[in-house]
C-alpha cells in the first residue's frame, strides 16, 4: 500500500512568495518550503496494482500547459482554524486538468477523497489556536487578501509517494507527466 498524491510543483520564485507569506503570518506550525505544491489528486492509501494503473493512466495525458498564479490567503477549519493556505486565480484550464486527472484515479481504483477541489497551497498546518491566537490569525490573513504571484507556466504534474513522520508529511517524486508545451506566437 502506498499513500499518493498528484500535483503540481512550484518554480522557485513562486515558492520565495509562499515562504514571504508563511513569515508574515502568526502560523503555530509552517509546512517546510520545499514541500509547497499543489494537488490535483489525493490518491489515498492505494494498493500498488491500483496506484500503478493511476499511472499509466496519467502517462496518457496529452494536456496542454497553462498558466497559472496564487491569489490570496485563507484559512480552513471556520472558527476553529487548522490550516493556512494561498489560494489560486481561478483557471479553467487547472480545473479541466483536475477533473480528468481525479477521473483517472478513480477509474484506477484509487480510494480518492469525494471533497470537492478546492485548489490551494498549504502554508501551515496546526491545532486550532486559542481565541486570542485566531483573532491574531484571522487578522494577518485578511491583510494579506491582496497576495498574488506572478503567473508561470504549468508544464508537468508530478506524482508524490507521501511518508507520515512525527515533523508532518515527507514527499518522494515517483513519476514526472509533461503537459503539451505550446510554442509562443
Amino acid at each position: 500500500m502506498i499513500r499518493a498524491f498528484l500535483g503540481i510543483d512550484l518554480p522557485h520564485a513562486v515558492r520565495g512568495a509562499c515562504l514571504v507569506q508563511q513569515f508574515l503570518l502568526p502560523l503555530p506550525r509552517k509546512l517546510d518550503p520545499e514541500t509547497l505544491h499543489l494537488t490535483l489528486v489525493f490518491l489515498g492509501t492505494c494498493p500498488e496494482s491500483a496506484l500503478k494503473a493511476a499511472h499509466d493512466g496519467f502517462e496518457t495525458l496529452r494536456e496542454p500547459g497553462f498558466p497559472l498564479s496564487l491569489q490570496g490567503l485563507g484559512l480552513f477549519g471556520k472558527r476553529r482554524p487548522h490550516t493556512a493556505w494561498a489560494g489560486l486565480a481561478p483557471s479553467e484550464p487547472l480545473r479541466r486538468l483536475q477533473a480528468k486527472v481525479e477521473t483517472i484515479a478513480r477509474r484506477a481504483g484509487c480510494p480518492v477523497d469525494a471533497r470537492k477541489f478546492a485548489p490551494h497551497v498549504s502554508l501551515g498546518r496546526f491545532s486550532p489556536p486559542g481565541p486570542a491566537d485566531t483573532a491574531r490569525l484571522e487578522r494577518a490573513v485578511a491583510m494579506g487578501a491582496g497576495f498574488r504571484t506572478d503567473p508561470w507556466e504549468v508544464t508537468e504534474l508530478t506524482l508524490w509517494r507521501s511518508h507520515l513522520t512525527g515533523k508532518g508529511a515527507q514527499h518522494e517524486v515517483l513519476a514526472h507527466y509533461p503537459l503539451v508545451c505550446t510554442p509562443p506566437t
